[in-house]
């Protein structure tokens, strides 16, 4: 059985006996001494050549993405009969990590400071004596309500962290109860929490029922003084509405990882808005954990078991 490698990560699989990895460039077609591959392992592959491979390999029975969402494999036009693991688990850390920085660059006010520096301004206003406690503002993750929508591996890891400091986390995911020891409702509830909401983490998912579900009516429910944390999928929001939200004074600020289309455009007015912090899908992009991932699948797909993270 032959098993193509991407080269956009170091992998070291352990594969069973009879199995042969070949390390494949994911920038250029799969040459076509290896298009009998029976399973292609896909990270950072651009759309036009994941495509020509769900043309071309012809012996293809399995891909295994290390993305968390198979968005982009599932959009490549591979057999039905071919079966699409994810990369599930493999960015809790990393993206639990830079969603934490982002939330507290809101808390702490790290883009306008940012701005004052390029100015060579001191920011007077943002530091010195301040109050323990302000009314109507985020300034701290101390007793602030925290709402993530798609509570799974990457929230489960966030959460104790964002509890450690002092923060109230309350999950939103297809079912109810508690996950992790934290509280869990349904998006029938999420409308209730929206309204005492400090900070709204966005963890979803792009799927059509996904599409733009962070939009106008979503924003209009929030406080004035709250804050979006977008780290998901670009396509789950509605930036037009974002922008006006926040330029307009009725929401204080998003801080956005993903975008509808990326690179972010230069003329996208996401740019111009201070209160806005963009970086550039930084979230993620390591797998950690997915020569593991592969040699745990390959060798269960080798025996006829059951696999990680189906895609079904």
């Amino acid at each position: 059985m032959k098993v193509l490698l991407p080269d956009t990560v170091e992998l070291d699989p352990e594969l069973p006996a009879g199995t042969i990895a070949v390390v494949y460039d994911v920038r250029r077609p799969v040459p076509d001494e290896h298009t009998d591959a029976e399973v292609l392992v896909v990270w950072g592959n651009p759309p036009d050549t994941l495509s020509d491979a769900a043309t071309r390999l012809k012996s293809l029975r399995w891909v295994q993405t290390l993305a968390a969402g198979p968005d982009a494999v599932l959009a490549a036009g591979f057999a039905p009969d071919v079966l699409i693991t994810a990369g599930l688990g493999l960015h809790d850390q990393t993206v639990a990590e830079h969603t934490l920085a982002l939330v507290l660059a809101a808390a702490r006010r790290l883009n306008l400071l940012v701005r004052a520096q390029i100015g060579r301004r001191w920011a007077e206003e943002l530091g010195g004596l301040q109050p323990v406690r302000q009314a109507n503002s985020f300034r701290t993750l101390r007793d602030a309500n925290v709402v993530i929508w798609g509570f799974g591996g990457i929230a489960a890891t966030l959460a104790p962290l964002l509890t450690a400091l002092g923060a109230r986390v309350t999950g939103v995911a297809r079912s109810a109860g508690t996950r992790h020891g934290f509280p869990v409702v349904t998006e029938d509830a999420f409308a209730s929490l929206l309204p005492a909401t400090d900070v709204l983490i966005s963890i979803l998912p792009a799927t059509p029922a996904t599409e733009k579900a962070l939009n106008a009516g979503v924003l209009g429910q929030l406080p004035s003084h709250a804050w979006v944390v977008n780290v998901g999928r670009g396509s789950t929001l509605d930036e037009a509405a974002l922008c006006t939200a926040v330029r307009s004074g009725r929401l204080a600020g998003a801080a956005l990882d993903v975008f509808d289309t990326e690179p972010l455009p230069a003329g996208s007015p996401l740019w111009d808005e201070p209160n806005i912090i963009i970086s550039p899908h930084a979230a993620g992009g390591r797998p950690v954990g997915a020569s593991t991932l592969i040699s745990e699948n390959v060798a269960a797909f080798r025996a006829g078991r059951p696999l990680r993270n189906v895609v079904s």
